[in-house]
């Protein structure tokens, strides 16, 4: 029985209906879930959509809870591993919020309701429902070496840039937080122009910067575009 719960409330397979049923259903509980968000106004429609939604994410959070051996393969120590695995954790943190509204009993959860904003993290239920999601996972866990370099890479040039401009043009950065912003802004080439150089010392090393920003953005990008054609010409092949 446990066995059967376990293949529908997985992303659905080849051939399995209900599976992808379930999956429609889930999909459309997330959406419909998060629309009161976009509104200002909580309207009683709103409160009755969140309470039939978070008890069908409760009902998910359990059955997934009760299959867990089948999910992690560690036997019995499956169930004391599952709710700290991430996509557990999101699950949880994304029903609490809205516990108050079930029970008003629960006194001390009532500081869920300052957490509205915490029920976003619906949207991250999507992810265990996209193939496209899984095949990112697999490129970052192939890849994750490189990335982890260019990313100690990328820190290394925010703390550099940071110290070099806030040496060079003091007047400007009020504190080392502010350097530490400009260096992350320069880095991605967003340039909002808050904050910015004055001095030709300090617009050269902007410049300097920005362009070896560039090429420590571009390191990435080329990794994971490379690593996601792969995953889906293997995917293909499989298929």
């Amino acid at each position: 029985m446990r066995k059967r719960i376990y293949e529908i409330i997985e992303p659905a397979g080849n051939g399995n209906v209900l599976s992808h049923i379930y999956d429609f259903v889930m999909m459309g509980t997330i959406l419909i879930s998060i629309i009161p968000l976009a509104f200002k106004t909580s309207y009683s429609v709103f409160v009755w959509m969140d309470r039939i939604s978070v008890s069908i994410f409760i009902i998910d959070y359990f059955l997934r809870l009760i299959t867990a051996d089948f999910k992690l393969h560690k036997s019995v120590i499956s169930f004391f591993i599952y709710p700290i695995t991430l996509m557990a954790i999101i699950d949880l943190v994304s029903i609490l919020p809205s516990l108050t509204i079930l029970n008003n009993g629960f006194k001390l959860l009532k500081l869920f309701r300052l957490l509205r904003t915490l029920k976003v993290l619906r949207t991250f239920k999507f992810l265990r429902y996209s193939k496209s999601f899984e095949i990112i996972v697999n490129v970052f866990k192939k890849q994750r070496k490189v990335l982890s370099a260019v990313g100690s890479l990328a820190v290394a040039y925010i703390l550099i840039s940071a110290l070099v401009i806030y040496n060079v043009e003091p007047e400007s950065f009020r504190n080392f937080f502010d350097a530490i912003y400009w260096a992350t802004v320069s880095l991605t080439t967003v340039g909002y122009g808050d904050i910015y150089p004055v001095t030709v010392i300090g617009r050269l090393v902007t410049m300097l910067s920005s362009i070896l920003g560039i090429a420590i953005i571009a390191l990435p990008a080329g990794v994971i575009t490379a690593g996601y054609l792969s995953e889906i010409s293997n995917d293909d092949e499989n298929n």
